[in-house]
């Protein structure tokens, strides 16, 4: 045997070898985002501001939330909960808006909605009064700029929002952010500026609307919106997802829907996907009789949609046939 002809052959395969023991972890076995939940922004600071500028009582932490959501979302950077299961979970829990800023509260809820982490965050700023300005009462205007449709000097809109991220396990505040944005016009209105504005519809504002994100008020909130999303986007590879291992029985089948006897107690979350394998032998130990080994066959892939504390449901994302006593285990 020539065994320099062989050589380069040997060092080809080492250096295969090598490759494969030197890729990433995240190339072997994908890692889970984080997944979070947004709590309507408090805007208690601003309250007297926004009342006089919409004529009305305008909940702009529910708005500004809104739009931080849909900017998470799009960035692909966090797993984030659903906002309409979210409102009939606080519903539920008679949760009400005045702790929606108060981290340990807020951990226990989002410990039931199943999520990692759970955002919460304040308005510290919108026009031009800041939580350090005490300005109260109803109409008017601050420094001279009309928060309707009459003013007497030209001005730019500001807004400042700041927000935390909780950690639903231990209520520890894990990570900060904040977001400003000024409008790049001015205007002797804050609702102004070139906007068709169309008023507050009853004390609803749709934020995302181009007729008000055309006002320099708009305009201000969503410069400082997708600040502050950036900024939580940066802050996720700081976030660590525990993994858990998954170990569980399908307990029924019933109209396409797949009951597992496992919950959030062991660690189940919405949106988890699970392999089901269906047992075709088992191998006992001939002196104990004790199962050593289960040989199976994998029947599909399951996700979690429903999540209580004993049991899951979930719906098929592969393969078919599945059926009670099948085994359920994290993906391999």
């Amino acid at each position: 045997m020539n065994l320099k002809k062989l050589a380069p052959a040997f060092s080809i395969l080492l250096a295969f070898a090598a490759a494969l023991a030197l890729l990433p972890a995240s190339a072997q076995a994908p890692v889970r985002k984080p997944r979070v939940a947004v709590l309507d922004f408090d805007y208690a600071t601003v309250q007297s501001t926004t009342s006089a500028m919409f004529g009305t009582n305008v909940d702009v932490g529910n708005g500004i939330t809104d739009l931080l959501i849909t900017g998470l979302v799009n960035n692909g950077a966090y797993s984030v909960f659903e906002r309409q299961a979210l409102d009939k979970l606080m519903t539920e829990q008679n949760f009400s808006n005045s702790n929606r800023a108060d981290p340990s509260t807020a951990a226990k809820l989002g410990k039931m909605a199943g999520v990692d982490y759970i955002i919460i965050g304040a308005i510290t700023q919108f026009g031009n009064e800041t939580k350090k300005q005490n300005i109260g009462g109803g109409g008017g205007s601050w420094h001279g700029v009309g928060v309707g449709g009459i003013g007497h000097s030209n001005s730019k809109a500001e807004v400042g929002i700041s927000a935390r991220v909780v950690n639903v396990n231990t209520g520890e505040i894990v990570a900060v952010a904040e977001g400003s944005g000024e409008s790049s016009r001015s205007s002797t209105s804050l609702l102004g500026g070139g906007g068709n504005w169309g008023g507050s519809g009853g004390g609803n504002v749709d934020f995302g609307s181009s007729n008000f994100q055309e006002t320099i008020i708009g305009e201000a909130t969503k410069a400082a919106v997708d600040q502050l999303s950036g900024n939580l986007v940066a802050d996720a590879p700081k976030l660590t997802v525990a993994a858990v291992k998954i170990d569980g029985v399908v307990a029924a089948v019933d109209s396409g829907q797949i009951i597992l006897n496992l919950g959030s107690d062991a660690g189940v979350k919405v949106g988890d996907q699970f392999e089901v394998v269906r047992v075709t032998k088992e191998i006992k130990d001939p002196a104990t009789g004790e199962v050593i080994r289960r040989l199976t066959t994998s029947i599909g892939i399951i996700k979690a949609t429903d999540v209580d504390a004993k049991s899951a449901v979930c719906v098929p994302v592969s393969g078919s046939g599945f059926q009670e006593g099948d085994r359920v285990r994290s993906p391999q």
